[in-house]
């Protein structure tokens, strides 16, 4: 990483990357994630690599989701783990939510990384581990094996760089969804009670940020930003946006004619 020039107009981007290669060379990063952050760094182009108004809605609803829950849960995999670990663990601290381990692709060794990565920013304790496993029928890949204390019996979920499947059969459970993916059009988006389209390394700073500015509200205005927020607008938002960044480009690329 050290390579990397500050003054590169991709730094950011490539800072990200590279941590993500980290991961997979340390163990706790596999392949498809990988490919998966690809497929996401195309739709944040899209979106001009920025927190866009849309997403703005979405995390003053998932604050407020996340103060009113009785047991929230965090679930955290590998490409997470590498991105935001420290964000996670302050996050978590801020709305005394649990900590859950999850993987689609599960191996010990990975798990244990992430475990220990976790807890050397902070975390007092991290679940689906070393703890009592349950597993859910609706949910088909390992992500089915989840704790007891966490994930089981949360109220609401946030899951980072999810996959649809158990975004779909946590919903058919009751929880409470909260999703953060650059694609708009993705099940997990489609299928989440609220979706945040955004890079994680965005979005949980700036999470962060309107649980703190939250910390006044009663809870009775907690619930009214709730009511008042639609995820169908939301993505029906992002998809414009993304339009008209589409359409001012095209306008652009003619003048180069």
């Amino acid at each position: 990483m050290d390579q990397i020039n500050p003054n590169h107009p991709r730094y950011e981007s490539l800072m990200i990357r590279e941590k993500l290669v980290r991961g997979f060379k340390d163990g706790y990063v596999v392949e498809q994630g990988l490919i998966a952050h690809g497929r996401g760094e195309c739709f944040d182009y899209l979106i001009g690599e920025e927190t866009i108004p849309p997403a703005l809605k979405s995390i003053r609803a998932a604050a407020a989701a996340l103060r009113l829950a009785k047991h929230p849960v965090i679930s955290v995999n590998g490409n997470t783990a590498a991105l935001v670990p420290e964000g996670i663990v302050k996050l978590a601290k801020l709305v005394n939510a649990k900590i859950e381990v999850n993987l689609f692709h599960r191996i010990r060794d990975r798990e244990m990384k992430i475990y220990n990565i976790l807890r050397s920013y902070g975390a007092e304790e991290v679940f689906g581990v070393n703890d009592d496993l349950i597993t859910i029928d609706e949910i088909f890949s390992e992500r089915r094996k989840v704790s007891l204390k966490g994930i089981y019996s949360a109220d609401v979920v946030l899951v980072p760089l999810e996959d649809g499947d158990r975004t779909e059969a946590l919903r058919r459970l009751g929880k409470t969804v909260i999703a953060i993916d650059l694609n708009p059009i993705s099940r997990t988006s489609r299928a989440a009670s609220i979706s945040i389209v955004d890079n994680i390394v965005r979005a949980i700073p700036k999470l962060i940020e309107e649980v703190n500015i939250q910390k006044t509200l009663s809870t009775e205005e907690l619930r009214k930003i709730l009511e008042g927020y639609s995820n169908e607008e939301v993505l029906k938002e992002v998809i414009k946006y993304i339009l008209n960044k589409l359409h001012t480009l095209s306008k652009d690329l003619n003048l180069l004619k």
